[in-house]
């Protein structure tokens, strides 16, 4: 089948000029049939009969084989693609548990409170008689809490509820706890970095006090696919797991196009050319898949991102006289408020909305049938994200078209030109590391709260690891040595923010209203709802006009300016200890420790169309993060001998970091906003030029540290994907930043490839070449 003879990609390109094609690859993801297997003999008949009533006449074998390993009492991972029915291979050990067992319970962890709710109504549709299921999470009313403690038998929460209500108040939970039969982890590939590492601990939390208790859960995680789906659940829960893999669900044929947007007249940072804005082309591809009639997601990788593409689709339906389609069409976002999310889960379960922008929040797993068509605008941070958003398309065995849209990005650009990248790749395995001390200590001060820490818990919180860390916490006063352990010593409960963000949210406030629209993560908030920044609030536009860190308020007023606004930010570093060192001909590569400091600068306003308007001062305060790094060094008189002159080298250390900045989430499970990288030509520590990569995240995420194992593949890729760029000079899609706090200036594409060949010759990989070259100017970090 050629692009233009499917139904809805050829619609797609009617009016691309010749030879102008966006369209860089179309692959058919083939079709797989139906392949079914018999109730297990343990499956009560009032289960199979309802199961049956609501269209599942028979299993596949793959829920089988989780179900039965779940039931022997062995805890296991089903990692299977999207729509391939993991909620019935822990439905049936866990709904059989409550119809057998009369004091049997049940915990659902999910990471979002969509798909809670969305599981809690999958539960509540099947009318079984003695199953008492409800959610709890921060929407839950106090009156309803302690119905759900005392009387719920199949309690569907997340890992923040589990983390700061329930196991600090585990003695109002001991009935729950002491006949916790299962717990089930659903979408388990989303705990990973930080996040994920403070989860690790929270279930470790869990299952100690299930021990105190008297009992022993068995633990049953679904899982999009993934590289060794066994070893990170393990990892994640503190046990031995097996693990089902292999995926029997039907599914329609897949065609999957890999797009480029066009170049663009508009010039951006230092001339260079700018191609049309991944979320300004799904938002076109979006009103022409509504004008056709199909149901689609699009996914962009940020809450403004689904603004901006519902908004623009609307005004491409007005333009194209289809205005009546535009109420259909929406914008679904963490951070909408609790009315507003379960409003739009209606919607698009019935139909009624036709096209919808989303974040990730629609990735895990709402059960939203018969859509036509996935767009992904940008890549979406990792490979097993990709095909989990592609699987959102064609549920229940329909054909379906899914078009993934490059950002002006390295990894997009290598992606959309190396398919070989998305289709023959294995996807990546789940980054964490759960002995992180800024992790650790605040989990096991959680745990020491919850129950003196005995030597015992020490083994199951890290051994070794964890030993240096509650010494560190009894010099600082926080826990007490006892011959029977370690004790917490205040009355107030320790705090810890297990999404990894730090200090209390800021609530996003419109000044004329005094209504409350959302919140951002405290974190974040000085490079997002700055003084000046454009906020975006379903579908309606504001200006901040007040950010207030102490009391965590930002003011905002309604304003609809034809721009957009993104913060600038410099940074410095120092290495605080290096743990890993290589030196490898005149080349050294160092893993360890190394203290950040981060400022927001200014802002830059922007044209929709990438142009700059201006660029405005801010005065916000430094921050300072001690995190997990991995660098090279570079000997001056090796540089030298390359024909590059050292007046060069700054731009050409420069180009180099941003290009390995944008191309490490091939290889670890990261977006290039978890990480960040600084370059100099005489760092004052290493005393020769330099270039870092750094996790940002207090005491890393594991990124860095992956990146330092697959060095040689990822600088590999990192070359290919700058040599592999048309422009001249560098622009966005090969070594230009969207975060570089030094304007992207200096930056030379040409030296970067001489280093990154210098380096990969050290390392054993690609030859270095003898290059006589031109002269740049300028020192740079960022």
């Amino acid at each position: 089948m050629t692009a233009s003879d499917h139904p809805l990609l050829g619609g797609l390109l009617v009016g691309r000029p010749p030879g102008e094609s966006p369209l860089c690859h179309v692959r058919q993801v083939p079709a797989r049939p139906l392949t079914t297997d018999d109730w297990p003999s343990w499956v009560p008949a009032e289960l199979q009969a309802a199961l049956a009533a609501g269209g599942v006449d028979s299993p596949w074998p793959h829920q089988v084989q989780a179900a039965e390993h779940a039931w022997a009492g062995e805890s296991v991972v089903i990692a299977t693609g999207t729509a391939s029915g993991k909620s019935l291979a822990y439905q049936l050990p866990m709904l059989s548990a409550v119809l057998t067992e009369d004091r049997a319970r049940v915990l659902y962890l999910a990471p979002t409170k969509a798909l809670a709710a969305d599981q809690l109504r999958s539960v509540s549709s099947l009318g079984l008689a003695g199953v008492r299921a409800a959610t709890l999470d921060g929407d839950t009313p106090q009156e309803e809490r302690d119905w759900v403690r005392q009387h719920a038998n199949v309690v569907l929460s997340n890992p923040d509820m589990l983390h700061r209500t329930v196991l600090p108040q585990h003695a109002r939970w001991a009935s729950f706890f002491r006949r916790l039969r299962f717990v089930v982890i659903d979408e388990c590939h989303h705990y990973r970095g930080m996040f994920g590492s403070h989860v690790s601990l929270v279930l470790r939390r869990l299952r100690r006090l299930c021990a105190a208790y008297g009992s022993s859960p068995v633990f049953v995680l679904a899982s999009a696919t993934s590289a060794d789906p066994g070893a990170s659940a393990s990892r994640l829960v503190g046990l031995p797991v097996a693990t089902v893999d292999e995926d029997f669900a039907p599914r329609g044929e897949r065609t999957v196009a890999l797009w480029e947007p066009p170049l663009t007249a508009s010039r951006g940072e230092n001339s260079a050319p700018v191609r049309r804005a991944a979320g300004s082309e799904a938002a076109r591809l979006l009103a022409d898949l509504v004008i056709a009639g199909a149901r689609t997601l699009v996914f962009v990788r940020s809450r403004r991102g689904a603004e901006l593409t519902a908004l623009t689709a609307k005004r491409h339906l007005v333009e194209a006289g289809a205005g009546e389609l535009s109420p259909r069409v929406a914008a679904y976002r963490a951070g909408f408020l609790a009315e507003e999310r379960r409003a739009l889960e209606r919607s698009l379960s019935s139909g009624e909305l036709l096209g919808v922008a989303t974040t990730n929040a629609l990735e895990l797993g709402v059960d939203i049938t018969g859509l036509d068509a996935v767009v992904l605008a940008g890549y979406p941070g990792t490979l097993a994200s990709l095909w989990q958003q592609a699987g959102r398309a064609g549920r229940r065995g329909k054909d379906a078209l899914v078009v993934f849209v490059a950002r002006d990005d390295p990894l997009d650009t290598y992606l959309v030109h190396h398919p070989e990248s998305i289709f023959a790749r294995p996807v990546e395995a789940t980054v964490t590391d759960p002995t992180n001390p800024y992790v650790l200590g605040p989990q096991l001060c959680c745990a020491a709260y919850e129950d003196a820490l005995t030597e015992a818990d020490v083994a199951l919180f890290g051994g070794a690891d964890a030993e240096p860390v509650l010494v560190e916490l009894v010099e600082r006063g926080l826990l007490r040595r006892r011959p029977t352990g370690w004790y917490w010593t205040d009355r107030e409960r320790p705090t810890a923010d297990i999404r990894g963000g730090g200090g209390q949210p800021v609530a996003v406030v419109d000044t004329p209203s005094g209504s409350l629209l959302g919140t951002v993560d405290a974190a974040t908030a000085p490079a997002t709802v700055y003084p000046g920044a454009v906020y975006l609030h379903q579908g309606r536009s504001f200006v901040v006009d007040q950010l207030d860190l102490e009391h965590g308020s930002a003011l905002v007023h309604p304003e609809e300016p034809d721009w957009t606004t993104s913060a600038r930010e410099i940074t410095d570093i120092a290495v605080v200890r290096t743990l890993r060192t290589e030196l490898l001909n005149g080349v050294s590569v160092h893993f360890g420790s190394v203290q950040v400091s981060n400022q927001v600068v200014s802002y830059q306003r922007r044209r929709f169309s990438g142009e700059i308007l201006d660029e405005t001062p801010l005065d916000m305060p430094v921050s300072e993060l001690v995190t997990k790094a991995v660098w090279y060094t570079l000997d001056e008189l090796l540089v030298a001998d390359t024909g590059l002159e050292l007046v060069d080298l700054p731009g050409a250390l420069h180009a180099a970091e941003h290009a390995a900045i944008g191309l490490l989430p091939l290889f670890a499970t990261c977006d290039r906003w978890d990480i960040g990288g600084v370059s100099t030509a005489q760092h004052a520590d290493t005393g020769r030029p330099t270039v870092f990569v750094y996790d940002g995240h207090p005491g890393g995420a594991g990124f860095a540290a992956h990146g330092h194992s697959v060095l040689p593949d990822w600088l590999t890729a990192t070359l290919s994907a700058i040599e592999a760029c048309e422009c001249r000079g560098g622009c966005p899609s090969c070594v230009q930043s969207p975060k570089c706090g030094n304007g992207n200036n200096p930056l030379d594409k040409d030296g970067a490839t001489v280093v990154l060949r210098l380096v990969l010759a050290a390392l054993g990989g690609r030859p270095t070449p003898n290059t006589n070259r031109p002269s740049a100017t300028c020192p740079a970090g960022c």
